[in-house]
């Protein structure tokens, strides 16, 4: 009789163990995703300002003409 109780919680502790491996799975996928994402922002807000600068350089020297 106690082997039944046994292989429940057997039972339950493998699927506690299968779902904590998934979520560590997850976890790591989300989180490289996030570092993903930044580096893109990162890039992003970088061409932006080098596009600002650009901008304005073009707009001195246009100021400079008149």
């Amino acid at each position: 009789m106690a082997d039944n109780p046994l292989k429940a919680l057997e039972s339950k502790i493998d699927q506690l163990i299968t779902l904590c491996q998934e979520l560590n799975h997850e976890n790591q996928t989300l989180k490289a995703d996030a570092a993903r994402w930044q580096r893109e922002r990162q890039d992003l807000i970088d061409k932006n300002e080098l596009a600002r600068g650009k901008v304005e350089a073009m707009l001195n020297r246009l100021r400079a003409m008149e």
